[in-house]
């Protein structure tokens, strides 16, 4: 009788297991055959917020010290670089507050969309050693996010 209980509770445990495992699985989302947790979507967008506001503030010290200084060009890449500040801050908003990581894919494109205008005047303009060195991290971060959420790269011909 002892062996029997035994057994029923042995099938009872490894069925829960089962169980509690699958809906993990399927809450944390699946993306290019990978599975993501929301704890390491979560990582990367802190990156992403953290990088973004030390690029940010360097990009406009840059732009200060460049031919741009004063113009409405430099004003208009300033609201660019604010446009990707403020979507960062809205994706991690929205990521908080939705229970599946996958639901987010919106607000990483819109992120992406607005890095790959300021990546064309990365491209076109040397704004220091820094500000660039800033870029490269940020941009490798938007395209860690880019692949998770199976989106196209920073800069790729899919954002205009």
């Amino acid at each position: 009788m002892k062996r029997l209980t035994a057994m029923i509770l042995a099938g009872f445990a490894a069925f829960a297991t089962v169980t509690i495992f699958t809906g993990t699985v399927e809450a944390q989302g699946r993306a290019r055959g990978k599975f993501y947790t929301k704890a390491q979507v979560e990582a990367v967008i802190r990156r992403v917020e953290e990088r973004t506001d030390n690029f940010v503030s360097n990009f406009d010290e840059s732009l200060d010290n460049s031919g741009l200084d004063g113009t409405e060009r430099e004003d208009r890449l300033m609201d660019r670089a604010r446009d990707l500040e403020r979507a960062t801050d809205e994706l991690r908003r929205e990521f908080d507050r939705r229970d599946r990581w996958i639901e987010n894919r919106p607000e990483v494109r819109k992120c992406i969309n607005i890095a790959s205008d300021i990546d064309r005047t990365m491209k076109n303009r040397r704004l220091g050693p820094v500000t660039e060195a800033n870029w490269t991290k940020l941009k490798y971060e938007l395209n860690t996010l880019a692949k998770i959420y199976e989106l196209p790269k920073v800069g790729s011909g899919s954002y205009r």
